[in-house]
């Protein structure tokens, strides 16, 4: 089972992209045969292979960035159609530019211009037969049952309808008391009582028990419980499920004892130190590289509305301190005359320049010299003003955690959400940073940076 940091790649995902890179393979090699009418693999000087799999990674990286990869694309063939074209595009003009840097790896003009229609057409026909008969070779959905009715377990079943791709499918639930039999909570509802556990399993087939009790204690069914953990099915808690399934750490009903017990939150001397250095490299990088934009970006602000073109601001960093984050200003002068305010949809306060930033996230490029300075990582949680942390502090169990590692310029929460501006929306990142907080690793920074990248180039969630 692959995961990313803790949250399960699903299968489908994983199935769509070894199938594809298979039908890239196809389409090349057909290509090949066509164009020298010969299935000879070799040709030009041979690596034949070597060249083939250049251009199913080209290609593949272009379809994730192009949000191909993810499953709900696939239910408008117009909007697949028109994904695939983009993706094929920026492969060709990619692999253009390679190979006249590597003239080496060229497969050809001759082929490339039979391989992309070829490619096209084989990858838009399999989504296709996917769309109408489903992943039909991963025989039937795991089957789920949900003991209780507590709130982590309707968010669980929410999230599992949502995504089709997890190839989930809850069957119910069962009431702590055997009450309320027939009555909808999600979608099924109650379908029996607790008592009924073992028989429902057996009758329903059920593959996985998930707890989700409103209260615990003394009406936990331990010795059911054990006979169909040893029988075979899997038994976990809601809470467990729903981190593995939607990279966030659910905050309905989570006690501190699940955090406290729970596998993870390490931060080694090693891991620190690596993480520091990275960052040290990555800014200084990335200052040399964006200097000229930076130098652009300032004269555009210059000229929209004047000085300042740096803004300066109050955030909550590494344990609570306190320090001074650097933005390119994009919003008027006098944005919180009236105090702190999250921005918000069509907000009057941005100008036209800082919308243009905002979506592209130019405004935040200062910010690597914060990096340099110690203040900020290059991933992690973003940091908040100290106004809207003693908020949040006092609405949201747990958010003070968020300040056992240093903030960062992109994050899990950045990569999963959009902007947020209401206190559901800060409860949502919490619950991804927290997530983030408790797997912390390199592995998976370096899937939120790559994330970040198709965010940027997509130019999602900014406000």
């Amino acid at each position: 089972m692959l995961k990313i940091g803790g949250q399960k790649v699903p299968t489908k995902v994983l199935v769509l992209i070894g199938s594809e890179g298979l039908l890239i393979i196809l389409g090349l090699a057909f290509a090949t045969a066509l164009r020298f009418m010969s299935s000879h693999w070799e040709y030009a000087g041979g690596h034949t292979i070597e060249r083939f799999l250049v251009v199913v990674l080209m290609c593949e990286f272009a379809l994730y960035y192009n949000d191909l990869y993810d499953m709900q694309v696939m239910k408008s063939r117009a909007i697949l159609l028109i994904g695939l074209l983009q993706a094929l595009g920026v492969a060709s003009i990619g692999l253009a530019l390679l190979y006249y840097i590597a003239p080496s790896v060229s497969l050809g003009r001759g082929i490339a211009a039979l391989a992309v229609p070829t490619i096209m057409a084989l990858i838009f026909f399999w989504r296709v037969l996917l769309d109408s008969k489903g992943f039909f070779f991963l025989g039937r959905p795991e089957r789920v049952l949900i003991v209780g009715t507590g709130p982590a377990g309707i968010s669980l079943t929410r999230e599992i309808c949502s995504r089709p791709d997890l190839n989930l499918k809850v069957l119910g639930f069962l009431d702590e008391k055997g009450e309320n039999i027939g009555k909808s909570l999600v979608n099924p509802g109650i379908i029996g009582g607790i008592s009924e556990l073992e028989a429902l399993v057996k009758e329903k087939e059920i593959d996985r028990v998930v707890l989700s009790l409103k209260e615990q204690r003394g009406r936990m069914p331990y010795r059911e419980l054990l006979r169909l953990k040893f029988a075979g099915v899997t038994v976990e808690d809601a809470h467990t499920v729903f981190e593995k399934i939607s990279g966030r750490i659910a905050l309905e009903k989570l006690s501190p004892s699940w955090l406290i017990f729970s596998a993870g939150f390490r931060k080694n001397k090693f891991l620190l130190a690596a993480k520091r250095a990275i960052d040290i490299a990555a800014a200084l990088f990335a200052l040399t590289l964006t200097l000229p934009v930076m130098a652009l970006v300032a004269l555009a602000i210059l000229i929209e509305s004047g000085k300042p073109v740096f803004f300066r601001q109050k955030r909550v960093g590494l344990n609570g301190e306190q320090f001074e984050i650097y933005k390119f200003r994009s919003m008027r002068q006098d944005a919180e005359k009236s105090g702190p305010s999250w921005a918000s949809d069509n907000d009057n306060r941005i100008t036209r320049v800082g919308a243009f930033i905002r979506k592209y996230r130019l405004d935040e490029l200062p910010q690597f010299f914060n990096i340099l300075k110690g203040h900020m990582s290059l991933v992690g949680p973003r940091p908040e003003q100290p106004y809207f942390c003693e908020l949040l502090e006092s609405n949201l169990d747990f958010f003070s955690q968020r300040h056992t590692v240093r903030p960062g310029l992109t994050g899990w929460a950045q990569i999963k959400y959009q902007y947020g501006s209401t206190m559901e929306d800060a409860k949502r990142k919490l619950e991804l940073d927290l997530f983030y907080i408790k797997h912390l690793s390199i592995s998976l920074d370096i899937a939120i940076i790559f994330e970040t990248v198709k965010v940027i180039l997509l130019g999602k969630g900014a406000k």
